[in-house]
């Protein structure tokens, strides 16, 4: 895949909704309900980050049964775990930052990346290298909407997705911004309802994340 289809591949996921559910896997047999809960709550576009290790197992099942949902991986950072990523069945990875390592293996690589930045001098240099959406990490310690806002004033050509401290109470303000095509949170995906397995109550807090708008 080269760099401009990446690019409008994950534009394309972006825009499909407000939020992306950034979820933890712990018991492999939560992923398959969670995935479906989430999914009927109109969020399809779902990152399982590689924090546990029931993660790759989690997205090869998520896109077995679960044909409906677009299933990436979070917290990539490395070139092992983008090739791993890929034989798992990801549809995209998502990295909390980038290294010259991770972006060389994205060429050709058919697995395409939303990498995270954090400051102007990260996103110029991502934007260099050919990335107009990226990731702004973590959103909340990193100055918020506030910094966006004024990112967008100087570099105008780059959209983002905050993650990190989105709550219900912010991401109206983010979603209102021209620079931010969607935010990533797991508010919507509480570990308590997980252990109750009470999925309706996330399939219902999913919906209201569906909802906000700018």
């Amino acid at each position: 895949m080269t760099q401009n289809e990446q690019q409008d591949a994950v534009a394309a996921l972006l825009a499909r909704g407000p939020v992306v559910p950034v979820i933890v896997i712990e018991d492999l047999a939560d992923a398959v309900p969670l995935a479906r809960a989430l999914v009927a709550g109109g969020l399809d576009v779902l990152e399982v980050t590689l924090r546990t290790p029931a993660a790759l197992d989690a997205v090869r099942t998520i896109r077995d049964a679960v044909p409906e949902a677009i299933v990436g991986v979070g917290t990539v950072l490395s070139r092992e775990q983008l090739d791993a990523a890929h034989a798992a069945g990801a549809r995209f990875a998502v990295s909390p930052g980038v290294t010259d390592r991770l972006l060389d293996a994205l060429a050709d690589h058919p697995v395409p990346l939303l990498p995270g930045a954090a400051t102007v001098s990260e996103v110029m240099r991502l934007r260099e290298r050919g990335f107009r959406h990226q990731k702004f990490f973590p959103a909340e310690a990193s100055g918020g909407a506030k910094f966006l806002a004024a990112i967008g004033s100087v570099i105008q050509d780059v959209r983002f997705c905050p993650t990190g401290g989105v709550t219900p109470g912010n991401a109206s303000g983010y979603l209102s911004l021209g620079n931010v095509v969607c935010v990533g949170g797991s508010w919507m995906i509480p570990r308590d309802a997980i252990r109750a397995g009470d999925w309706s109550a996330i399939t219902a807090l999913a919906a209201e994340a569906s909802r906000i708008g700018r």
